[in-house]
C-alpha cells in the first residue's frame, strides 16, 4: 500500500491508521509501514544528478569507495573492484559475482561486488537526495545508498562533525514473509572506533512495489533540524540523533558480503552468501538526484 495512490483528500486518514498500525509493529520489532507526509518537492531545486544514460560509468561523477583507483580490495567477507559497476540500457547495474580464480585471474579468489562515491565530484549540506532502484536478491549480502564525509570520524561535537547517513540498507533478504520486502534507516556518528555511537532510525516495509524486481525510490531530506526519511515519496523516519551534520558530505552506492576478511559469513544479511541456491541479482539503479532548497 503507498498513500500516494489514493485520492488526497483521504490521505490523511489512511496515514492516520497506517499510524496506528505502525506503531504496533515497531512494538513487536517489525518493519513500519510508510506512513507519514508526502516529500514537497516544490520547495527544491535540482544540483546534480545522474541518469545513467551512457554506455559505462560517469567517472567525471563516480569514484571508487575506499580503494584506491579502483584497483581490487578487500572489503567484509569479499572484494570490491570497478569493473563489477557497468552501466546498460539506462541503468546502473553493480553485480555480485564469484571468482574461483579471482577476478581476470588475479588469484584472489572470492565474491567480488563494487562501492562507487561522489567524493571527489559532488557534496552538498542540506536538501533531498534520492535514488530509483531495484534491490539485488540473495542472502549475505546486501546494497546501500548513503552518505559520508571525512570529519565522521571526530568525536569531539558528535554528528555536527558529520554522520554516515544509511538513507536505505536491503538487508533483509533472508527474512520471511512481508519483512522480507523492508529496508533499514541508519545513522553512525563518531568514527568507527571505540567511541562510534548508532541509531537504526526505522525499519520500514517497501509496499508499492516488490523491491527485488521493480523500481522504488528511496529519499533523504536534510536541514537543520534533522533528518527525514522517504520511500515512494512518504516520510518512514527522522531523527536529530547525536546533533545534526554541519558539513557537506558525499553520495555512495554500494553492494556488501557479509564476512570479514574477504571470507563470507553469516551475520546481518542472513546466512553467509554461499547459501543462496538461486543466481544472485544485480543492484540496479535508474538514477541518483540531488536537490537544495530554494
Amino acid at each position: 500500500m503507498n498513500i500516494l495512490s489514493y485520492p488526497k483528500f483521504i490521505r490523511p486518514v489512511i496515514s492516520f491508521f497506517l499510524c496506528i498500525i505502525s506503531i504496533f509493529l515497531s512494538l513487536g520489532d517489525k518493519p513500519i509501514i510508510p506512513h507519514g507526509k508526502e516529500i514537497n518537492m516544490s520547495k527544491f531545486e535540482l544540483t546534480w544528478a545522474d541518469e545513467f544514460d551512457g554506455d559505462s560509468l560517469d567517472l567525471s561523477k563516480w569514484g571508487a569507495h575506499c580503494f584506491n583507483n579502483g584497483e581490487t580490495a578487500v572489503r567484509r567477507g569479499g572484494y570490491w573492484d570497478l569493473k563489477l559497476a557497468t552501466v546498460a540500457d539506462g541503468n546502473l547495474h553493480i553485480a555480485t559475482k564469484f571468482y574461483p580464480e579471482g577476478l581476470d585471474g588475479n588469484g584472489k579468489p572470492g565474491w567480488y561486488t563494487c562501492g562507487i562515491d561522489t567524493k571527489k565530484a559532488f557534496e552538498q549540506k542540506h536538501g533531498y537526495f534520492e535514488v530509483r532502484c531495484i534491490l539485488p536478491k540473495g542472502v549475505g549480502q546486501w546494497s546501500a545508498f548513503w552518505m559520508l564525509c571525512d570529519s565522521m570520524s571526530l568525536t569531539e561535537n558528535g554528528g555536527k562533525d558529520g554522520a554516515e547517513i544509511d538513507i536505505f540498507e536491503s538487508c533483509f533478504y533472508s527474512k520471511e514473509g512481508m519483512a522480507r520486502n523492508s529496508v533499514s534507516s541508519n545513522i553512525h556518528i563518531n568514527g568507527y572506533g571505540d567511541a562510534h555511537e548508532t541509531e537504526n532510525v526505522c525499519d520500514a516495509l517497501v509496499t508499492a512495489n516488490n523491491p527485488y524486481e521493480e523500481f522504488n525510490t528511496y529519499g533523504l531530506e536534510w536541514n537543520e533540524d534533522g533528518y527525514i526519511f522517504y520511500i515512494n515519496g512518504v516520510e518512514t523516519g527522522r531523527s536529530s540523533f547525536g546533533g545534526v551534520s554541519e558539513v557537506p558530505e558525499w553520495l555512495i552506492l554500494s553492494v556488501e558480503v557479509d564476512g570479514a576478511d574477504g571470507v563470507p559469513a553469516d551475520g546481518w544479511s542472513g546466512p553467509s552468501i554461499e547459501n543462496n541456491t538461486e543466481p544472485l541479482t544485480d543492484f540496479v539503479v535508474d538514477y541518483v538526484r540531488a536537490y537544495q532548497y530554494k
